[in-house]
């Protein structure tokens, strides 16, 4: 009876037809969006503590050409005001370029404010310029918070397997 409830479930209310694997397999999804999102910034506060980041663009630039090999992975940032930024998509597409050639894992978020809370910066100054470019943020220590590190290295992982080359992730604001 279960097979016969499992195969389609409608909803009168909106006239809604999905199957029980659909259904089942949206929250686990957001789940482990949420787990990975938690375990992310854990590790980038873990990371921060041990001075395994490197932050911005450029600073991330000179640190993959002198020693990519102490890369482990690659955040790239943006919000919907940065899409049509046609510098930082050309550094973001080298960048990824750069990782892909020494198998660092990429991962790009939303959620620049989000970002900035975790990492305990500001968006902008107290003059209301621009500080911090946190656009690119390297996790530099392979040792560093190996959990959470596994955890976001697992996402990335899977989503390459499902043709999904730069996985993507929201972070949410608190």
């Amino acid at each position: 009876m279960l097979d016969l409830l499992g195969d389609i479930l409608c909803l009168d209310s909106n006239q809604i037809t999905m199957t029980l694997e659909e259904v089942s397999g949206c929250s686990t999804t957001d789940r482990k969006m949420e787990t990975v999102r938690q375990a992310l910034e854990e590790l980038l506060v873990a990371a921060q503590r041990k001075n395994s980041l490197t932050v911005g663009v450029y600073e991330s630039a000179k640190l993959m050409n002198v020693d990519p090999d102490n890369v482990v992975l690659c955040i790239l940032a943006t919000d919907e005001e940065d899409e049509n930024d046609v510098a930082l998509q050309i550094h973001f597409t080298l960048i990824q370029a750069f990782c892909c050639d020494f198998d660092i894992n990429i991962l790009r978020v939303s959620g620049m404010k989000r970002l900035a809370q975790v990492l305990g910066e500001s968006l902008t100054d107290s003059n209301a310029n621009e500080s911090k470019d946190l656009h690119c943020i390297l996790v530099t220590n392979p040792h560093a918070d190996h959990l959470k590190l596994n955890e976001v290295g697992s996402y990335c992982k899977e989503s390459r397997c499902n043709n999904q080359w730069v996985p993507y992730l929201a972070l949410q604001e608190r």
